[in-house]
């Protein structure tokens, strides 16, 4: 593997700042460990990720690109580390999301879509105002301890090749992210304007976003108890009966409110 790995991270150098780089890239992953699919977005504060290169048939992209970009994005897990300055490296999506992820609206109505075994991702601070994920995807099997170590042993060159690769990228300016975080602020509000208390919608979106009732409690301060009767509150002043009905009305106002973001 070394040998090999050797003269895939000489075609990778060879190819920086051109249009094949990416392609490259996962071609050389791959042949460290097999998956399915490749998928790296740019993320630019809450705006619209940009989807920087994928290699999914048609039909897989309008789900994991076309789909995921008009919102479902801001529940992502991936999303959310990129915003939340978790430590750059390779992670599993198991490790970095939510305790209720695999229970919640997210998850049930749109990632559990992909059929997917596994998804792990490679988390790159290209520079102040721009993170990269290079996701890689599995549909059959779990990717193992062994292969996780032979993808951690090349995380040094991945890391400084993207951040090469894309350091002169042209992202969108302080300005337009702030007012890009406003809309998103605001789309998270307007659930329940005028009908829930500022705790309710502190504990919409925290929901929202997978996490259980403890752990809702934890981060605002009150009772598991507590938020569970926010809840209870919630659905009644809303008049929904489900998460499902609440994720809903999280997508349609994120729709009609987020713009696209500045291409790279």
């Amino acid at each position: 593997m070394q040998l090999d790995w050797s003269m895939n991270a000489a075609k990778i150098i060879d190819d920086l700042d051109r249009p094949e780089f990416a392609r490259t890239l996962s071609t050389a992953l791959k042949d460290i460990v097999e998956f399915d699919y490749t998928v790296i977005f740019g993320y630019v504060g809450t705006s619209r990720p940009l989807a920087l290169f994928n290699d999914f048939p048609d039909d897989r992209r309008r789900l994991h690109v076309d789909e995921y970009l008009e919102g479902p994005y801001l529940l992502d897990p991936f999303f959310l580390a990129s915003t939340e300055k978790v430590e750059p490296g390779l992670w599993r999506l198991s490790e970095i999301a939510p305790d209720r992820f695999y229970q919640g609206e997210y998850f049930r109505n749109y990632y559990a879509q992909t059929g997917l075994a596994e998804e792990i991702g490679f988390l790159i601070d290209v520079r102040k105002g721009l993170s990269i994920v290079i996701s890689l995807m599995r549909r059959a099997r779990k990717f193992s301890k062994a292969e996780m170590r032979a993808l951690r042993a090349v995380w040094p060159v991945v890391d400084a090749v993207c951040r090469r690769h894309w350091q002169n990228a042209k992202s969108s300016d302080d300005a337009h992210i702030t007012e890009l975080e406003e809309q998103v602020e605001l789309a998270f509000r307007s659930i329940g304007e005028g009908v829930l208390t500022p705790r309710e919608r502190e504990v919409v979106e925290h929901t929202l976003r997978g996490h259980s009732a403890d752990a809702i409690g934890a981060l605002l301060g009150i009772a598991s108890g507590t938020v569970r009767i926010h809840r209870k509150n919630i659905y009644s002043k809303l008049r929904i009966n489900s998460q499902g009905e609440l994720f809903s009305a999280f997508l349609t106002s994120i729709t009609d409110r987020q713009p696209s973001a500045r291409s790279l």
